[in-house]
C-alpha cells in the first residue's frame, strides 16, 4: 500500500511537471504569435505609406494568384522603405514595372506541335 501512494505522488508531480512546462510552452506560442502579427501589421502600415490604392489592390490579387510573388514583392518594398530609398508613394504602373522585372527572369517553355 505503501508503494500504491508513493506510485501515486510520482504520477501527480510528473503531471504537474506536464502541465508546468505545457503552459510555458503556451505563453511563448503566444508571444511568438503577438510578435508575428505585430510584424505584419506593421508591413501593412508601411506597404499602405507607399502604395496607391490601385497598386494595393493589383498586390492582393496577385497574392491570391501567386502568394509567393506577391510576397517577395513586399518583403522588397519594405526592405527599399525601411532604408529609405523609397521616397514617394508607388502608383500601379511602377508597380507593374517591378512586378515585370521580378518575372522576366523566368524562361517560358515554348512547345511548338507539327
Amino acid at each position: 500500500m505503501d508503494n500504491d501512494r508513493d506510485l501515486e505522488e510520482i504520477r501527480r508531480r510528473k503531471l504537474e511537471e506536464m502541465q508546468a512546462s505545457g503552459g510555458a510552452q503556451s505563453q511563448s506560442q503566444e508571444a511568438d504569435r503577438q510578435k508575428q502579427e505585430a510584424e505584419r501589421a506593421m508591413r501593412l502600415q508601411i506597404l499602405r505609406q507607399i502604395l496607391d490604392p490601385v497598386a494595393r489592390e493589383r498586390l492582393a490579387n496577385i497574392r491570391l494568384v501567386k502568394p509567393e510573388l506577391a510576397e517577395n514583392v513586399e518583403n522588397q518594398l519594405v526592405q527599399l522603405y525601411s532604408m529609405g530609398r523609397i521616397r514617394k508613394v508607388i502608383n500601379d504602373d511602377e508597380l507593374k514595372q517591378i512586378l515585370a522585372k521580378l518575372t522576366e527572369t523566368k524562361r517560358e517553355t515554348k512547345i511548338e506541335r507539327r
